[in-house]
């Protein structure tokens, strides 16, 4: 009787009608099918470097995962598990062509879920600045943390949360630049303050401008914004010699334009005012004629 028994278990565990296998206590590092575990939606990291990537499937394929990642028992769904940290690791191992990866259990709200994923990515530097915005943002707006609460949470301070969630007010386009690596956080920062970030982002990525003279060009843009164009008031034109208002007429009248001249001890600058586009081709065209 015995033996049939046995048998008789056999037959089940072949057949599949055997009890699933209890599931491994939290925080034990075990090997669980990669087809068990789900991303996590609110994830803050969204890109991955394509030639890291591809240098960690070689490294899984020849030494296997030796960093075991961070997931949570799954919410809905019994017997399977939300990623927590290791996103790389896990899209890399499928691509290796592994079963199972090693993982870490922990029981975690939400909340505890994504403040733990953006500590892990920041830890490692891995977040652009705009990934790392999203993340402050979603634990301020969704989970109700303050800007005081994310910082402690994530060891950084106060003005350094505040600073990166202010750069999801910059544009759509300028958002880009950052998360496509041609301006860095500095060179945000900075183009919050422009008039016109878009415009201000494009000329600092044209000129390849530091942060520094970002900083510059900005203020520039804010001072000819709230000052406008000088006006030529009579109490202006007196502080010229007559020679500087004899040389403004001539170009004027040369250029049928309003020509300013400003000196200052021999130093100085000539503003040409236009007011269409053929206007600036006509004078491009006599500067740069021989």
């Amino acid at each position: 009787m015995a033996e049939k028994r046995g048998l008789g278990r056999g037959l089940s565990a072949l057949l599949g009608e055997a009890a699933p296998p209890p599931p491994p206590p939290p925080g034990s590092v075990t090997e669980i099918p990669l087809d068990r575990i789900w991303r996590f939606e609110a994830q803050p990291r969204a890109r991955f470097a394509p030639e890291e990537m591809e240098a960690l499937i070689e490294s899984i394929r020849a030494n296997g995962v030796l960093q075991p990642i961070l997931v949570r028992p799954h919410p809905f769904n019994p017997g399977h598990y939300e990623l927590i940290a290791g996103e790389r690791r896990w899209q890399a191992s499928q691509r290796a062509g592994l079963h199972a990866i090693p993982a870490l259990i922990r029981p975690m709200s939400d909340v505890q879920q994504l403040e733990a994923a953006i500590v892990e990515n920041v830890q490692r530097e891995s977040l652009t600045p705009m990934e790392e915005a999203y993340g402050y943002h979603t634990l301020v707006e969704r989970y109700g943390r303050t800007q005081a609460e994310v910082a402690e949470a994530m060891g950084k301070s106060r003005p350094h949360v505040a600073n990166a969630i202010r750069l999801l007010s910059l544009p759509p386009e300028v958002q880009g630049m950052v998360s496509e690596s041609e301006l860095s956080a500095g060179h945000a920062r900075a183009l919050l303050g422009a008039p016109d970030p878009l415009a201000a982002a494009q000329l600092v990525v044209q000129r390849g401008l530091s942060v520094r003279e970002t900083e510059a060009l900005v203020k520039r843009l804010q001072s000819d914004a709230e000052t406008g164009p000088a006006p030529r008031s009579s109490t202006r034109a007196a502080r010229k010699d007559a020679d500087t208002q004899a040389l403004e007429s001539d170009l004027s009248a040369a250029l049928g334009l309003r020509v300013e001249i400003s000196d200052r001890a021999g130093q100085g600058e000539v503003r040409i005012h236009y007011t269409a586009l053929e206007q600036l081709d006509e004078i491009c065209r006599r500067l740069s004629r021989r």
